[in-house]
């Protein structure tokens, strides 16, 4: 939240929600998949956002693919990403729900390598907007040749900034939440250029 009000204190209309699962949302978690993270967002923004008005999307770890899925549905209508030591999978893996951990979608996303032929990648080499890619100095999650092959795809076409966050973690959505210089200095690089 401390986020979102970064880009509402420089005029931007903001938007989040849970995911099925997730914080104060109905459903379990272990019925969601990239697939149903992916309709949702889009009912959202369906919901909410004017048709037509530019988006900018933001996503943490998992989200990353989800703001990938969007860039796809959506095109130029989105102005500019921030993608927060985000994760990309495999085509194989968008249906199949999550589980409890310990099953299918595990199994594919923990498979060496899965992630190399995943779809975002190539939506993400397309995307001709703004893009800002954050890497915490240490990531116990992402591998990193997942933030290199997404840096790479970036650098592609978009207007790309790599904002490195050595003191960060992982969790970054956490880590800049208690540093508010980093998180005006994300918001400032995300929006630099777009309208």
């Amino acid at each position: 939240m401390p986020l979102l009000a970064e880009f509402v204190a420089r005029g931007c209309q903001g938007l989040a929600f849970d995911f099925s699962g997730h914080g104060e949302s109905t459903g379990e978690l272990r019925e969601l998949s990239l697939r149903r993270r992916f309709e949702q967002a889009v009912g959202v923004i369906g919901a909410r956002v004017p048709v037509g008005r530019p988006l900018v999307l933001v996503g943490f770890s998992m989200s990353g693919q989800t703001v990938a899925d969007l860039v796809g549905h959506y095109g130029e209508r989105v102005a500019g990403v921030g993608l927060c030591a985000p994760a990309v999978y495999g085509a194989e893996a968008w249906d199949v729900p999550f589980g409890e951990g310990s099953g299918r979608f595990s199994e594919l996303i923990r498979t060496p390598g899965s992630w190399r032929g995943a779809p975002a990648l190539g939506v993400l080499r397309a995307f001709a907007g703004r893009a800002v890619l954050v890497v915490p100095g240490t990531d116990h999650v992402i591998p990193g040749e997942v933030t290199e092959a997404v840096a790479e795809a970036l650098a592609a076409r978009a207007e790309f900034t790599r904002l490195e966050l050595a003191d960060a973690d992982h969790f970054l959505g956490l880590w800049l939440r208690e540093h508010p210089e980093e998180r005006r200095g994300l918001v400032d690089a995300v929006l630099k250029g777009v309208g």
